[in-house]
């Protein structure tokens, strides 16, 4: 009896592999295009004084035609120097700065599917204005599908391992348009 069984599932299993050959079919359609990384930049953007305190703010609205999906990730990174006209530094905030005063700068954002803001705080900002005055940001959105099957870790305060490892075309940055009243 336990012969016969073991020749049956013999038999079925190879049935089974057997059955499963054939042509593959034609290719289906094409399917709509995925979400894509988009850099953005704010050129030169002064902070204004508001309830919340310094903040710059925004929507995404005119710059992709809608709301950002709930799984987007946003970095914001700021322009803190250069090393050549080629070469920017980027650091990502949140950031605090330390100054040789012993006061300190600390910027800061957030983001929702409709908007952001950067902040900008500190200790003593009016006697900084440099921290508030003619900032440069760049705003990085990452659709929720790159940022959850990304095997390798991401330094995300490094702009451009951020860039390389998102396949981000940086030379065509969009520029993003803050609102101007608090």
């Amino acid at each position: 009896m336990k012969r016969l069984f073991l020749t049956l599932a013999v038999i079925a299993t190879a049935t089974i592999f057997h059955g499963c050959q054939g042509d593959d079919g034609a290719p289906g359609p094409q399917g709509p295009a995925g979400p894509n990384s988009v850099v953005f930049e704010i050129l030169q953007q002064d902070f204004v004084n508001s309830a919340e305190g310094y903040r710059i703010y925004g929507t995404f609205t005119n710059e992709i035609g809608g709301d950002l999906f709930d799984a987007e990730t946003v970095l914001v990174y700021r322009l803190s120097g250069t090393i050549d006209a080629q070469t920017p530094i980027w650091q990502l905030i949140p950031r605090t700065i330390y100054l040789d005063t012993g006061e300190e700068v600390d910027y800061d954002y957030d983001f929702s599917v409709e908007d952001f803001a950067i902040y900008c705080r500190g200790t003593n900002l009016s006697a900084s204005p440099e921290f508030l005055n003619d900032q440069t940001f760049r705003v990085v959105v990452i659709p929720g599908s790159f940022t959850n099957k990304n095997a390798n870790r991401v330094d995300y305060n490094d702009y451009n391992a951020v860039i390389k490892a998102y396949g981000i075309d940086d030379s065509d940055v969009r520029t993003l348009l803050p609102q101007t009243k608090s």
